[in-house]
Order: C-alpha cells, then sequence, then structure tokens
C-alpha cells in the first residue's frame, strides 16, 4: 500500500507547499516588484530592494530561475553582463502578488492595532515589541 510520507498531507499538498514556500517568500515578492517594469541587473535589484544579501538575492533568483519565473540573460561583454527579467510566469505572479500588497496596504492600521492590543493584553512590552 502506498502510504504517504507525511500521514494525512497528500503528495499534491506536498508540491503545493513547496511552491508556496517560494512564491510566499519576501525577497520573491520584492524581487518580482523590482522586474515587473523591466529587466535589471544584478546590483541594481539589490540597490533597490535594501537589506537584501549578495547571497540571499542570488539563492532566490537562481529558485526563481529554476522554477521559471525569471530568466537570466549573459550578453558578451567584457566583463559579461547580465539582466535578470520576469518570464510570462513570473509576470503572471506579480498581479496576484500585486492585490495581496493592496490588501496589506488597506488592513496594515488595524493589523498594528491588533498586534498592540494583543501584546498589552498578554504583559509585553510594547516600546520593545
Amino acid at each position: 500500500m502506498d502510504m504517504p510520507a507525511f500521514p494525512g498531507v497528500s503528495a499534491h499538498c506536498r508540491k503545493l507547499s513547496g511552491i508556496l514556500n517560494i512564491v510566499g517568500d519576501k525577497w520573491t515578492v520584492m524581487i518580482v516588484r523590482v522586474l515587473i517594469d523591466h529587466p535589471r541587473r544584478f546590483n541594481d535589484i539589490k540597490r533597490t530592494i535594501g537589506g537584501i544579501s549578495q547571497q540571499m538575492l542570488t539563492r532566490t533568483l537562481k529558485a526563481l530561475e529554476r522554477d521559471g519565473m525569471v530568466c537570466r540573460t549573459v550578453y558578451p561583454t567584457v566583463p559579461p553582463q547580465v539582466e535578470y527579467a520576469l518570464t510570462p510566469l513570473g509576470h503572471s505572479l506579480a498581479v496576484p502578488l500585486h492585490e495581496l500588497g493592496l490588501w496589506a496596504g488597506e488592513h496594515i492600521e488595524q493589523i498594528e492595532g491588533n498586534r498592540i492590543r494583543y501584546d498589552v493584553a498578554r504583559g509585553i512590552d510594547v516600546a520593545r515589541a
């Protein structure tokens, strides 16, 4: 009998979870947002996002390239120039990410207020949190 590795979790759910891990990652969201308008070079992406390490940017771009959401183009110059752009699949991801951003913007004050009330009710120092 074929038993799932995680009881109660189907193989399909595990596959979806793997995809959601990458598309729901904060760096993925930021990279997709930066690449929506036009292709960019690595350092331009890094500068625009701010706060992302070179290693994390490299890792995230490779994951997005592997999943077919970003394409990497190397130009035969000295030194070689590399540009990253969203593929049609990447552009399709930008649509729900944009909607999610709108939702977050509309509810940020409510969420922040809820966090403060939650912390105060539990005796957490709101000034430090």
